[in-house]
């Protein structure tokens, strides 16, 4: 991959899951609450702090990757966050996928520049 589309896939990886995962510390960006299962299911996740692990997650991962410092590393641990995020707009609110589905192609770009650091893991 090209290294300046790779820097440019990296960075905006970087910039879109640090400005959601800041979102759920200050709420700037308004979103309608879930209703039915997504909600009972988003309550939950809420209620047991996950969703604050996952703020944490995407902060860090969001800095790694705008500073290209460990990015490799939080590139993989944040795919965790993007299949699940596909996962549960795919089964519980199919309507608000896209942000999801950008996030997923995003991050399995940026995985896919960072193969070289991958392959010693891998062998």
């Amino acid at each position: 991959m090209n290294s300046k589309v790779f820097m440019v896939l990296r960075i905006l990886l970087g910039i879109f899951v640090l400005v959601f995962g800041f979102n759920k510390f200050l709420h700037f960006i308004p979103m309608e609450a879930p209703t039915g299962d997504a909600g009972a299911y988003f309550g939950a996740l809420m209620n047991s702090k996950t969703m604050l692990l996952v703020a944490i997650v995407e902060i860090v991962a969001g800095l790694a990757l705008v500073l290209d410092k460990f990015g490799a590393l939080l590139a993989l641990i944040l795919m965790s966050v993007s299949v699940n995020a596909v996962l549960f707009h795919a089964t519980l609110a199919p309507g608000d996928s896209a942000g999801a589905i950008v996030l997923l192609v995003l991050n399995i770009l940026v995985l896919y520049g960072y193969k070289d650091k991958y392959k010693s893991l891998l062998s």
